[in-house]
C-alpha cells in the first residue's frame, strides 16, 4: 500500500501559537491555510487515490475536502490520525515543547500521550489499511506530530526524527508495510 500523509493547512491555532488537541473545538483553517490546501490539491491532481482519510479535527477535514476536489474517493474520518494528545489544550505551544525536550519519546502529561504511544496509534492505522487495501493508494490528512510518528516508524531510532518539522500541507509518502 502507498500512503500520502498530508499535514493540514495553516490553522488559527498555528497563527495564534496555541495548542489545540481537542477535536471538538472549532479551530479551522486560515485563508492562507485554504490557499495552501488548494496549491497542494493542484500538485495532487494527477494522483489517483483509492481511499481518503482525515483526523477528526476541523482543520484536517477542511484540508481534505479541498484536496479531494479532483478525486473521486469518499472521505473517511479516523481518530488515529488525530493530533497528539498533549493534555494542554489552549496553552501556548512552547509550554508543551519546553517540557517534551527532557524526554521527547516518553514524556506525557496526565491526560496526554507520549510520542511512543502516538507511534503505536499511527502504526495501528497503517497496519489496518495495509491489510484492508494492500494495493491501495491512500490519502491521509493529519497533523505534524502523527506524521512525524509515521516517519519514526521507518527508522531504527525514533529519537533521530522526533524533532523533525513538516510545513503546513507538507507531504510524506510511505509504502506500507515497510517489509513485505
Amino acid at each position: 500500500m502507498k500512503i500520502s500523509l498530508i499535514r493540514h493547512g495553516e490553522s488559527i491555532a498555528n497563527v495564534g501559537n496555541f495548542i489545540n488537541d481537542n477535536p471538538g473545538k472549532p479551530v479551522g483553517l486560515t485563508d492562507n491555510g485554504k490557499a495552501q490546501a488548494e496549491a497542494r490539491a493542484q500538485h495532487l491532481r494527477d494522483d489517483v487515490f483509492t481511499h481518503a482519510f482525515a483526523s477528526e479535527f476541523p482543520r484536517a477535514r477542511q484540508t481534505a475536502a479541498i484536496l479531494l476536489q479532483y478525486q473521486s474517493c469518499k472521505l473517511h474520518i479516523d481518530a488515529r490520525l488525530n493530533e497528539r494528545k498533549s493534555g494542554m489544550d489552549g496553552l501556548p505551544v512552547h509550554t508543551f515543547n519546553d517540557q517534551v525536550k527532557r524526554d521527547p519519546l516518553h514524556f506525557k502529561t496526565v491526560n496526554g500521550e507520549s510520542f511512543i504511544e502516538q507511534m503505536a496509534r499511527v502504526r495501528s492505522f497503517l497496519d489496518e489499511l495495509a491489510e484492508r487495501y494492500p494495493q491501495g493508494n491512500i490519502l491521509a490528512v493529519s497533523h505534524e506530530n502523527p506524521i512525524i510518528a509515521a516517519l519514526a516508524l521507518t527508522v531504527n531510532d525514533a529519537s533521530t526524527v522526533v524533532f523533525n518539522h513538516l510545513e503546513n500541507c507538507g507531504r510524506l509518502d510511505l509504502n506500507w508495510p515497510l517489509y513485505t
